[in-house]
């Protein structure tokens, strides 16, 4: 369903479960910037209503998982620790040109944010299956829902806003480039990593 061309090597779920107090800090950050990437459509795409209005809902959501994955930080007696560079995310925004129309740049952040999210999915999955805390497998298994809903929302409204057939070529792109950076990464105790 996800379309992504590099699956996840499950082996990542054993590193991330050497150190649970850094996937949360990790996690927390990533809902802290999808609420920051929906504030930001709102103030650079103003005059796309439904888009301004799903991101409202969006904001509140990604917040909220903000304080679930906070929450779980405090019961097990951490601090939130200091972000730190997503290097998935630094690498992934370099792929289409910078510049263009308002509509092309609109659609290629919406694709970017699909894409960040159907692989959050796609992770939060592997953890909901694999992990052998059941009280984190558990959760991850509610927020993996919601991933995937917040990733087909991003690849519906490019659709939506760009030409169907160039959004589809750019969007099928962008996944076999991704897949390129995945082949280095999956070696952290981060969500993209």
């Amino acid at each position: 369903m996800l379309g992504l061309k590099l699956p996840t090597d499950p082996r990542w779920v054993n590193i991330v479960e050497k150190n649970i107090e850094e996937i949360l800090t990790d996690h927390a950050y990533c809902e802290q910037k999808a609420t920051s990437t929906a504030i930001s459509l709102i103030v650079s795409f103003p005059e796309y209503t439904e888009l301004v209005q799903e991101m409202i809902k969006l904001v509140k959501e990604e917040v909220s998982h903000f304080k679930m994955v906070h929450d779980k930080i405090i019961e097990r007696g951490w601090v939130l620790g200091r972000d730190r560079k997503d290097d998935y995310v630094v690498q992934l925004i370099t792929f289409f040109p910078k510049g263009g129309s308002r509509t092309t740049q609109l659609v290629h952040r919406l694709l970017y944010a699909a894409l960040i999210e159907a692989r959050s999915c796609e992770r939060f999955k592997l953890l909901s299956e694999e992990l052998e805390d059941k009280e984190l497998a558990d959760f991850y298994r509610s927020l993996m829902i919601s991933e995937a809903n917040h990733y087909t929302m991003f690849l519906n409204f490019a659709r939506t806003y760009g030409d169907r057939n160039e959004v589809d070529k750019k969007w099928e792109d962008l996944l076999v480039y991704e897949a390129k950076i995945m082949k280095d990464l999956g070696n952290k105790e981060t969500i993209h990593g």
